[in-house]
Formats: C-alpha cells, structure tokens, sequence
C-alpha cells in the first residue's frame, strides 16, 4: 500500500518531494556519467550564471530558493574552481561570475546533460493529460498568494460528502474494491467484469455508485447498487481504504447508498458477503440488514467466497 499516494491532497507537498527526489536521482546519475563533479541542486544557479555574474540574492531570486542555500552551493562551487567573485556595483552584495572552466562545464550541460534529462523528463510528461508544467506554475503562483498554513487556518471543510459517479471517476471503484477484496480473499471473475466494466454492468441496466470523499484525502470510499432484478438491487463492491480508518466513512456511505436505494424503489435491497468481513456485518447489521437464508437461496451462488447474505429491513 502505498499511503502517501493514498493521503491525497494532505499529502501532496510529501508525494511532491519524493517525485523530485526521484528525478533528481537520476539526473544525478547522468550528471556523473559525463563526468562532472555537480549534483541537481548546482544546476538552477549554473544556468542563471550562463549570461552574466549576479548576486547572492538575484541568484535565490532566479531558482526560487533562500538565500543561505545558494550561498552554500556557490561555495561548493567554488571550492570545485567552477565560479569566482568578481566586482559587484552595490558594495554591500557579493557578485559571482563562471570560471573559465565553469564555462565549459556549462557548455557540457547546455548542449549534452540539460537536453537528454530534458527530453527523459518530456516521456513522462506525455503521459500525462493537460499542460503539466503550466498546472505546476499555477500551484507555485497560489502559494505564493498564501501559504498552506495560512489557508489551513481559514478552512473548516466537511469531514465527509458523497459524490456521484462520474467516469472519471471509474478507477477510484476499481482502485479501492480491489484493494481490499485482494487483502482477505481473491479476485473473482464476477469481481473482475464489475470492476472493469462499472458503466455497463452497473449504470447502464439502472443502477448506481456512489463515493465518500474525505477532506483533504481525496476520494476514500466506493459503492454500488447493482439491478439484478425489476426492483431488486443488489448493493456491492463497497469499500473504504484504510487512510480513512476512524472517520466513519464506511456507515456514511453505507447511509447514503440506502437512501439512494429507497429512490430507485429497491425491494428486496440485499447483500452477499463472507462472515469474515466482520466488521462490514456489523455495520450492515447496525443499519438495518438482517441474515436471509432466502436471499442466499437465490442469489449466493454469484460468488465463491459468499457465505453471508443479508437483506435490508429498515432500521
């Protein structure tokens, strides 16, 4: 499980830092390979350099840094012979300019390592639907508006909202269904052509699926209400992914999706499931479900792994 990713947008500035770490590791590893003593961080002042010398502050200015971390590198830099300082008109700034051979160091950069990195960096980006790079600088305008911390503290966002289906949103229900269905049992075929196919085998012939999103996590829960029937609905394939343990997102949507099959005139509404999901029973058992040896007469046969069958009541 990977819960970085699965944090959301609580943990975007973390799932950020990692995917920069992981691209600097390579370009580092490219860097190396043409022989250059320089890691990633010396790239941003080397390319600012390449025109004219600057000063300590229009250098943290121009790579969007602080000031005391450009003023390590540039000695790091130094001590490699590859920068020098030079006259300044403001008396009161410190003025570098590129060494000769930080030049052509340069020069290596500009016309072999910064183009294949670049054009690497350009695979992954077509992959990825819209403008990435114009998303980023979006994201880097707004927060220099306001920071995280000052727009957490004039937020008081609802806990928990249901959100109807969307196709976009067709791999948030495969996504969190598999995960927890291959965490106690298997795949099944049945799981497999609902999972993959939700507009078909669930919108399509009158049914419906709902998903419980959680502030600052994102989508975290899944469910559906399959027709089986003129007016019998099976619900299914409901699931709440682990990050969202103790919000009680699983009995908000499960309230939701009740309500939901109320409106479709849903009777019976029933579920099939394995008496190890235990606490899914529970819940379904606290909201009006009650054990129906009818209902798994006729409907339990639909999986292997179904030992359970329940139908709902009312409260």
């Amino acid at each position: 499980m990977d819960v970085v990713a699965q944090m959301g947008p609580s943990f975007l500035g973390s799932r950020l830092k990692r995917l920069g770490e992981r691209m600097q590791v390579g370009a580092a590893s490219v860097i190396t390979d043409a022989g250059l003593p320089l890691q990633p961080g010396h790239m941003g002042i080397l390319a600012a350099l390449r025109t004219d010398s600057r000063t300590v502050g229009q250098l943290a200015d121009a790579c969007g840094t602080s000031q005391p971390g450009v003023t390590r590198a540039l000695g790091q830099l130094t001590k490699l012979g590859l920068i020098a300082d030079t006259e300044c008109s403001d008396q009161r700034s410190r003025c570098v300019e590129l060494t000769a051979q930080g030049q052509a160091a340069v020069l290596t950069l500009t016309s072999d390592i910064w183009p294949r990195v670049g054009s690497a960096a350009a695979q992954l980006l077509d992959r990825v639907e819209g403008d990435f790079l114009a998303q980023l600088a979006i994201i880097e305008e707004e927060l220099a508006k306001a920071s995280i911390a000052e727009r957490a503290a004039q937020l008081t966002p609802e806990p928990l909202r249901i959100v109807r289906y969307d196709a976009g949103f067709a791999h948030h229900f495969r996504d969190i269904n598999a995960e927890w269905i291959e965490s106690m049992y298997s795949l099944e075929a049945a799981d497999r052509e609902v999972l993959e196919n939700p507009d078909a085998m669930i919108i399509a012939p009158g049914g419906d699926i709902l998903f419980v999103e959680a502030a600052g996590l994102g989508i975290v829960g899944a469910c559906a209400l399959r027709k089986t029937g003129a007016t019998s609905f099976e619900l299914t394939k409901m699931g709440v992914r682990e990050s969202a343990r103790g919000l009680k997102a699983g009995e908000f949507l499960l309230r939701a999706m009740i309500d939901r099959a109320e409106e479709l005139g849903a009777d019976p509404l029933y579920l099939l499931t394995n008496r190890k999901s235990e606490a899914a029973i529970h819940l379904y058992e606290k909201l009006g479900f009650v054990h129906d040896g009818a209902t798994m007469a006729d409907y339990g046969a639909c999986y292997a792994r179904c030992d359970v069958a329940m139908r709902y009541v009312g409260d």
